[in-house]
């Protein structure tokens, strides 16, 4: 089997999945779990809810591209190192509410983590198979977008 990754424009094809938490979500039972959607780091919504997705499908195939390798739970009914924590983007998440992430104190963007030349992202954890918990890049402040590189909360 060949992996692959479908690209869009999350913002008009799927926002309520595709692009949470920079859109509402489209659950019935969780329409009110967030005030109102976050601010994206790129300030496009449809570019990160697409990074956010292609960051997950990639991690994917990385991780498990024969589909028999790396997951969370039962060999009979895998779950991939990134869809176990899905929704997951910092310390503190539950299902509605991504967890506590850096804000940007100029456009009042969250994300979770920095890439080359200053680009901020908001990047979804994956499934720690040593700790058994969801990890990534967690950070100390949010006032002073200090970060460390800890693997848990």
């Amino acid at each position: 089997m060949l992996p692959y990754v479908w690209v869009g424009d999350a913002s008009t094809q799927c926002p309520g999945l595709c692009c949470w938490p920079f859109a509402n979500l489209n659950y019935t039972f969780m329409e009110n779990s967030q005030d109102k959607p976050l601010l994206p780091p790129s300030g496009e919504v449809g570019v990160d809810g697409m990074i956010i997705n292609l960051a997950k499908l990639i991690a994917g195939a990385a991780t498990d591209p024969y589909q028999n390798a790396y997951y969370q739970g039962d060999a009979a009914a895998p779950v991939e190192a990134a869809e176990a924590c899905s929704g997951i983007f910092g310390c503190g998440a539950y299902a509605g509410y991504p967890g506590s992430l850096m804000k940007d104190p100029v456009t009042g963007s969250s994300f979770n983590s920095f890439g080359s030349r200053g680009y901020k992202f908001l990047l979804p954890w994956m499934w720690d198979p040593k700790t058994f918990t969801c990890a990534g890049q967690s950070h100390q402040s949010t006032n002073s977008l200090q970060f460390d590189l800890n693997l848990a909360c």
